[in-house]
């Protein structure tokens, strides 16, 4: 793998093109202040080697993938646990892993299918700055 991934972080992998994706990752940021998330998009050599050691699908970016504690979490439930990870009121959503998948993942897919129409796409992948730079692998 190309950057070495400390064992006690969770990483995010997200469609780096998409808006949505990029402003969710932008609003992870901030309110993880201890540090706990990195990042990297599904289309980087990271994210590809992470989907591909998780026996995940490498050519369906439409999900938020979360990589922790040897575990991946895809859709809603990558959501639910990075929201329960935050901490404080953002800990409210926990309640919902007890839904049904399918429910939750049909609503994820929905949003998903049409993110692009709603949000817009960029043209290349987020290119992280200043000192966050550090959280995003490549």
């Amino acid at each position: 793998m190309p950057t070495e991934i400390p064992d006690d972080d969770a990483v995010i992998l997200f469609d780096g093109v998409c808006n949505l994706c990029s402003g969710f990752v932008q609003f992870v940021l901030p309110r993880d202040t201890g540090g706990r998330y990195r990042f990297a998009s599904l289309q980087s050599d990271v994210g590809q080697a992470l989907l591909d050691e998780h026996d995940l699908p490498s050519d369906e970016l439409d999900s938020v993938v979360l990589i922790e504690d040897g575990e991946s979490y895809v859709k809603s439930a990558a959501v639910i646990r990075i929201a329960t990870g935050l901490g404080g009121v953002y800990r409210l959503l926990a309640p919902f892993r007890y839904a049904p998948r399918s429910i939750r993942d049909r609503i994820y897919d929905f949003v998903a299918e049409h993110r692009y129409q709603w949000f817009g796409k960029k043209d290349q992948c987020m290119m992280p700055s200043g000192d966050v730079q550090s959280r995003f692998l490549e």
